[in-house]
This record gives C-alpha cells, sequence and structure tokens, in this order.
C-alpha cells in the first residue's frame, strides 16, 4: 500500500477552498445489491445499509455509496481497507461479487466555502442546484476531461474522488474554477 497520497498538502483557495484530502481508504464492491446476502455483508463489515440509488450513508468510521446499480464504494481507515475486502469476502463467500481494495488508485479532495457548487457547476454536467443536489447525494460523472465522483457533506462542502494518475489535473481544474471572480451566478 502507498505510503503517500497523490498530492500532499494541495490546497489553493477562492470562491472555495480546495485541498487533497491524504490517504483514504477505498473498496469497491461489484455484486447484486438488491440480494439480502449483500446487505448482510455490507452491515457486516460497515455497519450501515446498503445506500439508495445516487445516495452516500456516512457514518464515522467511513461510508457506503451507491456507484452503480451493481456497484458501492465503501470509505474506510486507509489501513483498514484490507480487512473490509477480507469481511466482505468472507460473507460472501460462494456468491458472484467482486471485492478490491482501490485505495492506492484514487485520489481524494474537499471543495469547501461559499462557492462551492459554483466551482464544480463550470466542470461538471450535474445540476448543482441545491434543490436538484444536496447532502448525502452522490454523483458519478465527468469533471471536465475525466471520471469522478462527488457528494455532499454538507451545504457548502463536497468530497470529490477521482483516479490518481489524473489527480493533478483535477487540483489544477478545481484550483482554476475556484479563483475569484469566475461566479456562475446560478447559485
Amino acid at each position: 500500500m502507498s505510503e503517500m497520497s497523490a498530492l500532499p498538502g494541495a490546497v489553493a483557495a477562492g470562491l472555495a477552498d480546495i485541498r487533497e484530502l491524504g490517504l483514504q481508504g477505498m473498496v469497491t464492491l461489484k455484486a447484486d445489491l438488491s440480494a439480502p446476502e449483500t446487505g448482510t455483508a455490507v452491515r457486516a463489515a460497515t455497519g450501515t445499509a446498503v445506500p439508495d440509488r445516487r445516495r452516500i450513508i456516512e457514518t464515522e468510521t467511513g461510508a457506503v455509496a451507491w456507484m452503480a446499480p451493481d456497484e458501492l464504494l465503501i470509505l474506510c481507515a486507509h489501513d483498514g481497507a484490507e480487512a473490509m475486502v477480507t469481511s466482505l469476502c468472507n460473507t460472501l463467500k460462494g456468491r458472484h461479487y467482486l471485492a478490491s481494495n482501490v485505495s492506492d488508485a484514487r485520489a481524494f479532495f474537499a471543495i469547501e466555502g461559499r462557492g462551492t457548487r459554483e466551482v464544480l457547476a463550470k466542470l461538471a454536467p450535474v445540476d448543482l442546484h441545491p434543490e436538484s443536489f444536496g447532502p448525502g447525494e452522490m454523483r458519478r460523472t465527468r469533471l471536465a476531461q475525466v471520471p469522478a465522483a462527488f457528494w455532499m457533506t454538507g451545504g457548502d462542502s463536497i468530497r470529490l474522488i477521482c483516479f490518481r494518475s489524473v489527480a493533478r489535473y483535477v487540483f489544477d481544474c478545481l484550483a482554476i474554477s475556484a479563483r475569484d471572480g469566475g461566479e456562475v451566478g446560478y447559485f
């Protein structure tokens, strides 16, 4: 496992503050999300249920995010990702599934402040109006030219995940989008 995040200490300020959040445990689970066995495995490993479509359930120790009709992303402590995979594998043994530690393949960012929605609206083809996108909602989309996923943790706070290989590109896009004076004015 990696011992250094993609962009250690990277920060930018403007309409919103952008910062790289460091190492984060992430486990992808591909399975039949409607199967009771999947729900049992997720609850045993995380303490929470399988989230509804385009939702994320956050806990004190992590989160479970709906990524696709057959895919979840589980967030946990970086050093706990392998144990999470083991727990899922033990519970789902004999079933059709894939559980994989993807922690070192991803970068994790926070976007916080008054212009959080403005920053993302310039980069992602998602309706970010408060009536359409609020806390606990998850979106898997494109951010400029690359895939990304993000969710609201509060009214002015978003967490974003992208592939580690494009972390610098994503950070730079977010930083440019956050420059003062660049409001979209929709929100």
